[in-house]
């Protein structure tokens, strides 16, 4: 008895703080944003001199105010992004970037960068749906209430690109800085599966940056980048790379292999199984293949004991459920027995999934 009392103690005080990040939780994401918009990573890394960079230095640097900055500062050093350490002989302090910090260099394209990423989600236009979450949430089945981008916007976040070039420029930049990270991994995980194949369409492929970095890895393919007219407009022109203009929903170009990276998410059981179903007729018979890069969430742990980055991979997962819900009209993260059924549904005749280390996977299914 004396032990459950404990327990409920120590449960009211751990609540009393964690009750504050629900609070304030918006400063995490603010205070990373300004430290982007304003290039601090980089001032940081650009720094003429091999000493950490001083408040003064990094205030003129960036343009900012000493004051404002300082807090910023000691802000972002707390929450572990930047370090702050000591210099002439501990009489003063000055700023260092870590691994963390590098990853926010809006101006970095190593693969590794997800600053363009974050502009995206903390644009007023991805931010304002997230105010009508529980109003999806409390509509009944039939969905009698337009999803939270919808409600906020007028109509779901394709068509707002459309007609609006710069929120269609942050989509396409926040999709190829995931692309950069992701994709050689895919091609680590699955050089088998392009031997032998001489052509693959990347469906939803943005700016061709998938296929770009795929011919490059495998230069006997001739790769086709494949998104509606007005994104194909604004694609790169690649070595290797033709881009297409099309309809996912009507058809897919005809192919050895499909390639399909974050957009079976975006929509719900039935328009997921119609693309599907266009991908599998896009590949031959017998031998075609469709690649699909998208997260698994875990149904059950697996063992009691999980490992520290396995959970926080999940907790992204979950997360991005979270932002499929307040983003898109009928969108999932999916478990694997979401993704058996619509693989079933599609009429693919087996497929196997590989791990690559990440918030994604990668579904191999064949014709």
């Amino acid at each position: 008895m004396e032990k459950s009392k404990r327990n409920l103690l120590y449960e009211e005080a751990k609540a009393s703080l964690d009750i504050w990040r629900y609070v304030f939780g918006f400063a995490d994401i603010a205070a990373a944003k300004c430290a982007i918009d304003l290039k601090i990573p980089e001032a940081i890394e650009n720094h003429p001199s091999s000493l950490p960079v001083t408040l003064a230095e990094l205030s003129v640097a960036v343009s900012a105010s000493p004051s404002h900055l300082h807090r910023i500062m000691r802000f972002l050093v707390h929450q572990g992004i930047f370090k702050q350490v000591p210099i002439k002989d501990g009489l003063a302090t000055g700023y260092t970037n870590t691994p963390l910090s590098r990853l926010m260099m809006i101006t970095k394209r190593d693969g590794k960068s997800l600053a363009p990423f974050v502009l995206f989600e903390t644009s007023p236009e991805m931010l304002a749906p997230w105010l009508r979450l529980s109003s999806v949430v409390a509509s009944p089945a039939n969905g009698s209430h337009p999803p939270p981008f919808d409600a906020v916007h007028g109509k779901d976040v394709w068509a707002l690109a459309e007609d609006n070039p710069c929120l269609s420029h942050m989509i396409n930049e926040a999709m190829a800085c995931d692309t950069r990270r992701v994709v050689p991994r895919v091609a680590r995980a699955c050089h088998d599966l392009f031997e032998g194949v001489a052509t693959v369409v990347d469906v939803g492929g943005c700016t061709g940056e998938t296929m770009g970095i795929l011919v490059k890895e495998f230069p006997w393919i001739k790769g086709f980048n494949f998104d509606v007219p007005h994104v194909i407009q604004v694609a790169q022109v690649l070595d290797g790379v033709e881009n297409v203009g099309g309809d996912m929903f009507d058809s897919v170009p005809k192919c050895d292999a499909v390639l399909i990276k974050w957009v079976l998410h975006d929509w719900g059981d039935k328009d997921c199984i119609r693309i599907l179903k266009n991908c599998k007729e896009a590949v031959p018979p017998n031998i075609g293949k469709v690649l699909i890069v998208e997260s698994v969430i875990r149904e059950k742990k697996k063992a009691m004991i999980v490992e520290d980055r396995d959970e926080k991979l999940e907790h992204v997962r979950l997360m991005l459920d979270m932002v499929m819900m307040a983003h898109t009209t009928t969108g999932k993260e999916r478990t694997l027995k979401e993704w058996d059924f619509v693989l079933n549904e599609a009429g693919f005749a087996r497929y196997e999934v590989r791990d690559i280390d990440d918030v994604q996977c990668v579904i191999i299914a064949y014709r």
